[in-house]
């Protein structure tokens, strides 16, 4: 288990890293009416943990994602610096898409929904469960997503199954769902 929430803590980071390279301080709209600081705090600890994808790759449960990431050409920019917020779905997350799409997906001609939707897990500045807001929040897809703080926190209806598995670029929150941007149809690929 501590494997598997390392290596979602990885992949996302990652995909953070991709929509945002730069590393100044920022402010992520949650709601109309509260803002969170993003800037990542920067401690000694910080340095022995992997970045996204590294911790991804070692967790063993999230294998799909990683792929995903490496048939985007993310894996570089998500290697990079953040902080990021990654919604991470596991294996079984993307199992449950239906038949053959992400075999689809991960082809050449269907890069830039595959991508889309990778981003679209992917929001600017280091949002730990704990502060998180119900409201829409801006993705680096640059589509918003839904958050929701009732029975714990989700995305989009996804559960968020583990929270706060820290990366060295930012931090992963584990879901049991993909998302997906609302311009993006499935059945089309």
């Amino acid at each position: 288990m501590k494997k598997a929430l390392l290596g979602l803590v990885a992949v996302g980071s990652s995909l953070v890293v991709v929509a945002c390279g730069d590393d100044e301080t920022t402010t992520t709209s949650i709601d109309t009416e509260s803002t969170i600081d993003t800037e990542a705090p920067t401690t000694s600890s910080d340095a022995q943990l992997g970045d996204i994808v590294a911790v991804a790759s070692q967790a063993g449960s999230f294998e799909t994602l990683v792929k995903a990431l490496d048939a985007a050409g993310l894996v570089e920019t998500l290697q990079g610096e953040g902080p990021f917020t990654v919604f991470a779905p596991t294996d079984e997350a993307f199992a449950a898409l239906p038949a053959g799409v992400l075999d689809k997906l991960l082809l050449p001609e269907n890069d830039d929904d595959l991508l889309k939707i990778l981003k679209y897990h992917v929001i600017s500045g280091e949002v730990l469960a704990a502060d998180v807001v119900a409201g829409e929040v801006r993705t680096v897809e640059g589509q918003n997503v839904v958050l929701s703080t009732e029975g714990g926190v989700q995305v989009n209806g996804a559960n968020v199954v583990t929270a706060d598995v820290m990366a060295s670029n930012g931090v992963i929150h584990v879901i049991d769902a993909v998302i997906l941007p609302p311009d993006v149809d499935l059945s089309a690929l």
